[in-house]
Formats: structure tokens, C-alpha cells, sequence
């Protein structure tokens, strides 16, 4: 986000504008270096010619290769020495806000940007500065009430809305009515947030989102799912340190009956090493409690109590973000987790239900133009069980691996409204064909955000 203004462009600028008799050295090669991507390269001869500085072709493009790698302080000078000569450059002015953004003094950028926006910019420069208006106003939220919330709709078709195995076979406890079963659906959802400093830097938080599944047909609607989600607690801002501790309570609905409710803590610290990565480390604990539900085969309906499932859940996760200087501003994220569900109850099945878990995950989402967003991601999940299993020969131990792909397109169509379309394609392979199946999801969704 810190370079959509347009730093090409105003490069361009620049260039067009300028008279012939500015363009002398050494700010002709600073101005090749930042033409060619080299900002850090460029920075470094600025500073090896400091007897350069209050030139203003010099100042224009040192200070916004200062800014660019990091020395915000420098770069805001630079450009404000340039401004006295030229003070009616839009491109400078763009990147001066963008300075003072960095450098935290929001009051300064806000008037810079709400001024630029004022000029009629371009679409792709409104929609930047607007990102930087919004990103102000959540960091003015840490010493000031703020609140959010959304509604989204969505439509949708699922393979196998009851991740079952395509076929018997002769597999042991699978009938033909719990096999694969396909569906278009609806889904509603909804979330908000609420953030409370009690002095700066110290904040109390509460927030929730719960989304349901609405399948078209009688067999698939016993698989209607609902996730529902409450979290409250307390963050802590410490230079470039968050800290953020949690109480968490969750439930997950399938068909008309609660299948799993969750109720826990959770501990994270994020560390943001500069403009463009960022660490977080994470810990959780919960208890999950399962209900009894129903089955439907045939309109025959069957009761069936999950408490074996019972478990005591442990968990840890990490997580790098890197942002890359490009005009599309991707964003890679890595992570890593590991659980452990350890048994309750001292029913022999509540072993072979409990598993260890690994997992890794990437995310890459890019911006290719104005208002369009892309989104890839992979996850891969290794489930190992602690107890035999009787659907597997010799009553040996379940073991799974899960793998999916997912991908959405995002187009923001104003500050409130927005819509995407989204695919998921997984499998989950086992060393029990009853536990083995694919699954592929579709759907488009429309949020409204109250902003």
C-alpha cells in the first residue's frame, strides 16, 4: 500500500515537467536508479553526495528513495526543500503524505491526502488514498471508541456438502446413504468489532462473526453448517509490539442441532520488523464439547451422540508476512501450526477420534489494478489418531492428509460495498477409505461493510 500512489508516475512526471537545465548530475543518477527500481541503490549515492542536497531535482527523487527504503525522516526534508521551489507538483505532494504516513504524524498526512483527493485524481490514486485515510483512522482507533461491522450474502454449489467417500465398495460401516452427497446452497453472514483504549497503546477489544449454510435439497439440508464465533480481550501496542490476549467461545451448528461448541484462550505476540514483514507467534488452549444430532437416510431419522469426540484442545501457530515493492503490492503470508487434541472420557473410541495435528499454510494476494484484488492460497493438514480404529484392518491407527487449493477474485466497488467470487478444491486422503473424499466449493458472495 505504502507506494500505490504512483511512484512511476510521478517519476514520469517529473521528468516531463522538469526543465532540461534541473537534470544535472548527481540527481540525473539518482533519477536513473529510482527509474530502474533501485531505490536502496539510489539512496546510498544521495547520501555519499550530500553536497547535492537543496538542488530540487536532487531533492525530488532522493526524498522519495529515502522514503521508499525505510528513511522517512530524510525523505519528508527532501521533499518539503523541493515543495518551496515547486510547491503546485502534485506527484510530490503525493509522496510527501506518504512520508508523513510513515513517519506516524497522521495529522499531517490526512491533510495532505484529504487535500490531493479533493484535486480529482485518478481513479487508481483515489482508491490509494483512500487505503491510506482508512489506515490512519485505525491507528487514531488506538486512543479513540471505534467500532465495525459487516453483512454478507452469498450463492454457491458444494460436491460434497457431507465430506463423505464417493462410493461403498464394500467398505466397512458406510451405507449407500452416507455416501458423497452434492448441493447448491445460500449462505448468510455477519461480524462486527468493537475497540475500547483505556490509554494509549492499552485497548480492550471484543468481536464476533457467524456464518451459515443453506443446502436446496432434503438429503443435503441435515448438513446445513454454521460457525459462529465470540472473542473478547485485551491488546497491547509496544513500539513495534503487539500483544493481544483472548477469551474465545465458539459453536458450530450442523443441520437444526449444535454439533461442537469450543470454549478458550488464546495468546499472540506480532512483531513488525519494518514497513514491509512482520512475525506473529501464537498459543491456544479450548475444550471442545460435542452434542448429539441427527441423521437422516431414506426419511429415516437416526440420533447419534458425538460425546467420544470429546477432547481438551492445545495448540501453537507462527506466521511470516513479507509485502513486496511492486506495483501489483503482493503480499506473501507463510504459516505453521500444531495441535494436540488429548481424551476426556474413558469410552475406548474417544482415542481413535483424538488426533495430533501439523499443518502449514501460504497465502499470496496481489492488487493487478484499481479496486481488484486476487487471492491464492494452499493448506495441507496431517491428522495422526491416538486409538484403533475399527474400520481399518487389525485395528490399526487412522491416519490423514489433507491438502487444499483455494482461490478468489475481489472487486471493490466503493468504500462499503464489495463482491467476490471464490473456489475451494481439497481432498483428504486416509489410510481408511471411510475417511477418504474430495470436495470442491464454489461460491459468490456480496458484503456490505458500515464504515
Amino acid at each position: 500500500m505504502v507506494k500505490k500512489l504512483g511512484r512511476r508516475g510521478a517519476l514520469l512526471v517529473f521528468t516531463l515537467c522538469a526543465p532540461a537545465w534541473l537534470l544535472a548530475a548527481p540527481a540525473d543518477e539518482v533519477k536513473a536508479l529510482m527509474e530502474s527500481d533501485r531505490a536502496a541503490d539510489a539512496y546510498a549515492l544521495g547520501k555519499r553526495t550530500p553536497d547535492a542536497l537543496g538542488d530540487p531535482t536532487f531533492d525530488f527523487f532522493f526524498g522519495i528513495a529515502a522514503i521508499d527504503t525505510g528513511h522517512a525522516g530524510e525523505g519528508v526534508l527532501a521533499l518539503e526543500r523541493y515543495l518551496l521551489s515547486f510547491p503546485d507538483n502534485v506527484s510530490a505532494r503525493q509522496q510527501l503524505a506518504r512520508g508523513y504516513y510513515l513517519m506516524g504524524d497522521d495529522a499531517r498526512a490526512r491533510e495532505e491526502f484529504e487535500a490531493l483527493r479533493k484535486l480529482n485524481p485518478p481513479a487508481d490514486v483515489v482508491t490509494a488514498i483512500d487505503r491510506f485515510l482508512d489506515s490512519i483512522r485505525l491507528r487514531e482507533d488506538r486512543y479513540s471508541l471505534s467500532t465495525g461491522a459487516y453483512v454478507e450474502f452469498g450463492i454457491g454449489h458444494d460436491t460434497n456438502v457431507n465430506a463423505a467417500p464417493s462410493s461403498v465398495n464394500g467398505l466397512q460401516g458406510v451405507s449407500a446413504g452416507s455416501l458423497k452427497t452434492p448441493a447448491d446452497f445460500a449462505s448468510l453472514g455477519a461480524g462486527g468489532y468493537i475497540n475500547y483504549p483505556i490509554k494509549p497503546g492499552i485497548a480492550l477489544f471484543a468481536q464476533g462473526q457467524g456464518e451459515r449454510k443453506f443446502n436446496d435439497n432434503g438429503d443435503a439440508k441435515q448438513f446445513d453448517l454454521g460457525n459462529y464465533n465470540a472473542a473478547g480481550g485485551v491488546s497491547v501496542l509496544r513500539d513495534k509490539n503487539l500483544y493481544r490476549f483472548s477469551v474465545n467461545y465458539g459453536v458450530v451448528t450442523l443441520g437444526s442441532n449444535t454439533y461442537r461448541d469450543a470454549t478458550g484462550a488464546s495468546a499472540e505476540w506480532q512483531h513488525q520488523f519494518d514497513d514491509m514483514q512482520a512475525i506473529t507467534l501464537g498459543a491456544q488452549g479450548a475444550q471442545f464439547r460435542y452434542s448429539t444430532t441427527e441423521t437422516r437416510v431414506n426419511g429415516t431419522v437416526t440420533p447419534m451422540d458425538n460425546s467420544n469426540r470429546d477432547a481438551d484442545f492445545y495448540g501453537v501457530n507462527a506466521a511470516y508476512k513479507r509485502l513486496f515493492s511492486h506495483r501489483w503490492e503482493p503480499i506473501l503470508t507463510l504459516g505453521v501450526n500444531a495441535g494436540d487434541q488429548r481424551r476426556v472420557t474413558a469410552d475406548p473410541l474417544n482415542s481413535a477420534l483424538t488426533p495430533r495435528t501439523l499443518g502449514v499454510n501460504a497465502t499470496l494476494t496481489f492488487t493487478p489494478v484499481p479496486k481488484w484484488g486476487v487471492l491464492f492460497g494452499y493448506t495441507y493438514q496431517q491428522s495422526d489418531y491416538k486409538g484403533p480404529d475399527s474400520s481399518l484392518a487389525f485395528l490399526d491407527t487412522r491416519h490423514d492428509k489433507y491438502d487444499a487449493v483455494n482461490a478468489a477474485v475481489s472487486y471493490l466497488y466503493s468504500r462499503n460495498i464489495s463482491f467476490r467470487v471464490e473456489a475451494l478444491f481439497s481432498k483428504n486422503r486416509s489410510n481408511s477409505e471411510v475417511y477418504a473424499f474430495t470436495r470442491d466449493v464454489y461460491a459468490a458472495k456480496v458484503r456490505y461493510e458500515f464504515k
